[in-house]
């Protein structure tokens, strides 16, 4: 694999494993597929995240880089998440060598980051934020045709043929916030909470801001927080307390997202590169269900995402399952 591949790995494993004042903390591994809902293999793929998520101390050095951050300060930061992901994008038909111009271009990426959550608890109502730094690394650098390669073999899938058309290298820089109100309510023996949520990512990858609302329904709603995304979507911090028995929930959320720059359909900033015709508006509508036992939390989620691009032929429809437990 390409020598760009191997520092930027090595940065984002030092991060996952770096040592955390608290005792325990929690993994989670996402694994999202557009075959987990549909019976087609393109636009976003596949993609695989690992997360590590702790809560930090009163020294801990999230605490002290709060203060660095617009509007956050050390009191706030309440969950810190290290990630590593890799996705990878592809137009519809992968068995032509020759992608049709009009379709999304391929494309691996690597994105490493750190996330900062600060769940404020109100008389009835709950604020929840989030803010994630990222970086990463987009083209043949960040592996997408060797592993799609590897794993249509093992499965007998097509045989992805276009890769020598996809995007070129280039670094990936972001930031991204989400914040969410959420009301607290009991009906019908349920417990409930819905609200509406704001959304940004601004860099080289994505430029965007959001807004939309979700609900969530279930037993043991305290134990969890919120409701888990597809990329780009931001769903706040996601994941569940340690202990308390049983808990499960439904959610269905909604969001729409002025999209000024997707470095993924727009091409390479700084080299000529395929490309097709963005969106400027895209809309996500996203259900699923949650259970948690003890230490344990599994989440499968079903999106559906308006096109986002002018010659898409239409709306995308893909899934992920998270598994996640404290250690």
């Amino acid at each position: 694999m390409s020598r760009y591949v191997t520092p930027l790995a090595l940065l984002c494993t030092g991060l996952l494993a770096s040592p955390f004042a608290a005792a325990t903390d929690l993994y989670s591994l996402k694994v999202s597929n557009d075959l987990f809902s549909s019976s087609e293999d393109g636009h976003y793929s596949s993609g695989v995240e690992l997360s590590r998520t702790t809560l930090p101390e009163a020294d801990h050095w999230s605490r002290r880089f709060a203060d660095w951050l617009p509007g956050w300060q050390a009191d706030d930061v309440d969950a810190v998440s290290y990630h590593l992901a890799h996705q990878i994008y592809t137009p519809n038909d992968i068995r032509r060598r020759h992608p049709r111009g009009d379709d999304r271009p391929y494309a691996g990426v690597l994105l490493g980051g750190v996330s900062f959550f600060a769940d404020e608890e109100h008389d009835g109502w709950r604020e929840a934020s989030m803010l994630d730094l990222q970086l990463g690394w987009v083209g043949p650098a960040a592996g997408g045709a060797v592993l799609q390669d590897r794993v249509h073999k093992m499965t007998g899938s097509d045989d992805p043929r276009g890769w020598s058309h996809q995007l070129d290298n280039e670094p990936l820089l972001g930031v991204a916030g989400n914040k969410a109100w959420w009301w607290q309510d009991r009906l019908a023996g349920l417990e409930w909470e819905y609200g509406p949520s704001t959304s940004f990512q601004v860099g080289n990858l994505y430029d965007y801001v959001g807004g939309g609302g979700a609900i969530r329904f279930g037993e043991g709603l305290d134990k969890s927080f919120g409701i888990p995304s597809v990329a780009p979507a931001l769903g706040g911090r996601q994941g569940f307390r340690a202990g308390g028995g049983f808990g499960w929930y439904g959610f269905l959320g909604v969001e729409g997202r002025y999209m000024a720059h997707n470095l993924l359909l727009d091409g390479n900033s700084f080299k000529d590169s395929p490309s097709v015709d963005r969106r400027e508006w895209v809309g996500d509508l996203s259900a699923g269900a949650v259970i948690s036992w003890d230490n344990w939390q599994i989440a499968f989620t079903s999106v559906w995402r308006t096109r986002e691009f002018e010659s898409q032929d239409s709306a995308d429809h893909f899934g992920s399952i998270t598994l996640s437990k404290w250690l």
